[in-house]
């Protein structure tokens, strides 16, 4: 599983650096833009991510932008949404709104921080990227 990590906190991005290494290569972006790049790079090399882990507020371009703009990128190449990186939404925002908003945008998942291991296993086990 080939995962990308869009998140502004360092804290958090060595965590789930930590928490994913085992199934395979992580790469980090520290903002929305550096994640939409990754993310379009890498689909254009014709290795695109399994997973992309993406936080809700950060720098430079906020998650809805960014996941727009991520889905754009897919569907530009016959992607659809139900078949490209599953997107999950990394967050401290654990309210109602927050959650619709995500998925309205079009994400496959959605974990509060602080993100515990046991709950990520299980949303990737969800989402058929792991057994």
């Amino acid at each position: 599983m080939k995962t990308l990590i869009v998140e502004d906190d360092f804290t958090t991005r060595l965590l789930l650096q930590e928490l994913l290494k085992g199934y395979g290569p992580c790469d980090v972006a520290v903002n929305g833009k550096e994640g939409v790049d990754a993310a379009q790079l890498a689909s254009e090399a014709g290795k695109p991510y399994d997973l992309i882990c993406l936080d809700i507020m950060m720098p430079e371009m906020d998650r809805q932008e960014a996941l727009r703009k991520i889905r754009d990128n897919e569907e530009a190449r016959g992607i659809l949404s139900t078949m490209g990186a599953k997107v999950l939404m990394t967050t401290a925002l654990g309210d109602v709104k927050s959650v619709n908003a995500a998925y309205t945008s079009l994400c496959d998942g959605y974990l509060t921080k602080p993100i515990h291991q046991k709950i990520l296993v299980e949303e990737l086990r969800k989402l058929k990227l792991i057994p």
